[in-house]
């Protein structure tokens, strides 16, 4: 992700000053392919060039110290999703941002689609009404990443498929619905694959080393509670046996939609009395954003260091939210009971 981030600041026209790294050939490879100078530890970087802004794609459990060394210079930040790997790092992440002068966005990089911007423009002029509920689904049938890497290690990642792919789901769940504030969440999680010997793996995710490390969940099943009584079903499966789905259907008084996370399919459901009682089916067709997913979420992020102003899209905030959220799944699990957040 790191190299993502430094091509598409690249494509967008801005200059890749510096990278840091702990492994040697990385850095060697940073600095040939972006002609930037390399360091070895981050705050060297940071004290030794003269940067604007810095994109953070270390493992979870690195975040705090490197986005939070980068607040304090007043530089502006982009980390990636999740903000730390626990409920109390977030926190103090998200303490540096409101306490520096520069800001963080959390890489949440699925806001960004056509899809996205329609639902969300339809949804300021009152088409939906009030959002009830969401149907969060982010299942993959097989797609473990590779066994012994930091992704399957708790301590370096805070967890499994809810720390990974699980965020993507509960941002967009929330963001879809106003980012409403959660009050209660119950959750059930899931380790059904990853120590298996005979596990069936067509796509090469998973790939076991003699040093293997898998103490994380590889599914999750949540119920989220929301102000007003709104509420989200979550699925999340790094692995299952079932078609794999990243569909989110959207429920509101007026009218409905079904939109796919990093997609750009979006369907409007909507009932009518004009000339008979009947019911609308309609697809977004035609038009497209310039730059959607990754490359669309660093355009974003690049143009407000420029304007010097805090980005509304993608706040730490938001990103504290989250993780109170995954915070919540894995103690509602662990209890066997639904847990509070107020």
């Amino acid at each position: 992700m790191g190299q993502t981030h430094a091509t598409n600041a690249e494509t967008l026209g801005h200059e890749v000053v510096a990278g840091a790294d702990l492994v040697a050939s990385t850095r060697e490879e940073f600095a040939e392919t972006y002609g930037a100078a390399t360091y070895e530890a981050f705050e060297e970087m940071y004290d030794g060039e003269n940067l604007d802004a810095v994109a953070v794609s270390t493992p979870n459990a690195f975040h705090e110290e490197a986005v939070v060394a980068a607040l304090e210079r007043g530089y502006d930040v982009l980390c990636e999703k999740p903000l730390a790997n626990d409920l109390e790092s977030a926190e103090r992440i998200a303490d540096a941002a409101a306490e520096s002068d520069g800001f963080c966005m959390v890489n949440f990089h699925n806001r960004v689609s056509t899809a996205t911007e329609v639902f969300k423009d339809r949804q300021a002029e009152g088409f939906f009404g009030d959002v009830t509920h969401v149907d969060a689904n982010y299942v993959r049938r097989r797609g473990i990443p590779g066994v012994g890497s930091w992704f399957t290690n708790r301590e370096l990642s805070g967890g499994g498929a809810v720390v990974d792919i699980g965020v993507h789901a509960i941002d967009y769940a929330l963001y879809l619905m106003g980012y409403p504030e959660v009050e209660e969440v119950f959750a059930v999680t899931r380790t059904e694959f990853g120590h298996r010997e005979d596990y069936v793996d067509p796509g090469d995710w998973y790939d076991e080393t003699d040093e293997a490390v898998f103490d994380v969940e590889d599914s999750a099943t949540a119920m989220i509670r929301c102000a007003d009584d709104r509420t989200i079903s979550l699925e999340v499966t790094w692995a299952a046996n079932q078609a794999e789905t990243n569909d989110f259907v959207v429920r509101g008084t007026e009218a409905g939609a079904k939109l796919e996370l990093g997609g750009e399919e979006l369907t409007l459901y909507e009932a009518g009395t004009q000339g008979t009682d009947h019911l609308v089916d309609s697809t977004l067709t035609g038009g497209s954003l310039d730059r959607t997913g990754w490359e669309g979420s660093d355009e974003r992020f690049l143009e407000a260091v420029l304007s010097g102003e805090t980005p509304a899209l993608n706040t730490a905030e938001h990103g504290l939210t989250v993780q109170r959220v995954i915070d919540a799944i894995y103690r509602s699990a662990e209890k066997g009971t639904s847990v509070s957040l107020e």
